[in-house]
């Protein structure tokens, strides 16, 4: 698989483009966004499993939502017993889940090989929170570990991104899809860039918007209220953009259709 090299501008077709899918089908996608809403609530209020789960699951996620935008943007509408098909390709779910079971233990364990150099010092740091009820010490400890495996989460996401759909649609092996998707985050790191540069205004402006009303003596609760709808569906044109980013990097409209097992009929 050749990735292009892309402009910088990329980046915000995609997050537009993503918008464009989001309108043609706005509630299926708006459901998908808040049921993996309610996934991800799930999961962080049921540690340690719930969390691993989900890692174990991202993949699987990320394929549903770029089979269901692929057909989206191919003007077919998403029937509630069209989004689980996919998985039906003999032997994706396995790889899938593997692909996500891989995930968590590289990311746990890059985060425990960066962290285990400053254990005493952020030891140190929490005896000194208890003992004089100050976070300074325990912030000036953990911010360059923080910012090593910040750097280090970056190369793993680049490595996975593209992996589950390289994998379920092109049959290629996880090392190769990998390697791949890598390679394709490092020549587009620019539009990249745009594109999250992007979506974090569109979810700050949102953030903006309910400061606002806040500043305006509305009550938090229902602001709260307010801005979760505008939060799942923003989310949801979020999830509709990785698609154009997959298919302008890949070129997927010059090259053989794509393996999937959803009848648009």
């Amino acid at each position: 698989m050749q990735a292009a090299i892309l402009p910088p501008l990329a980046g915000w077709h995609w997050a537009r483009d993503g918008f464009a899918i989001f309108r043609k089908q706005p509630i299926a996608m708006f459901m998908w966004a808040m049921a993996i809403t309610l996934f991800v609530s799930l999961a962080a209020a049921t540690p340690p499993i719930g969390p691993l789960f989900f890692v174990a699951f991202m993949p699987v996620v990320t394929l549903l939502t770029l089979s269901a935008c692929k057909h989206i943007a191919a003007d077919r509408v998403m029937l509630p017993s069209m989004w689980f098909k996919p998985l039906k390709q003999p032997g994706v779910f396995r790889k899938l889940v593997g692909m996500g079971l891989m995930y968590g233990v590289i990311s746990l364990t890059a985060g425990l090989a960066v962290s285990m150099p400053f254990a005493r010092d952020i030891a140190d740091a929490f005896v000194l929170v208890s003992a004089q009820a100050d976070l300074e010490p325990l912030i000036e400890a953990v911010w360059l570990p923080l910012l090593a495996f910040t750097v280090v989460y970056v190369v793993l996401a680049a490595l996975f991104w593209h992996a589950p759909a390289l994998t379920a649609w092109h049959h290629i092996k996880l090392t190769q899809a990998l390697f791949y998707s890598g390679i394709a985050c490092w020549r587009n790191k620019l539009p990249f860039l745009v594109y999250g540069a992007t979506w974090f205004g569109v979810f700050f402006v949102i953030d903006l918007a309910a400061g606002a009303l806040i500043w305006l003596e509305l009550s938090p609760s229902l602001v709260q209220t307010l801005q979760m709808p505008f939060n799942i569906a923003a989310g949801g044109a979020l999830y509709c953009s990785f698609y154009p980013a997959y298919v302008s990097v890949f070129d997927i409209e010059n090259r053989p259709a794509m393996t999937d097992t959803v009848d648009p009929q």
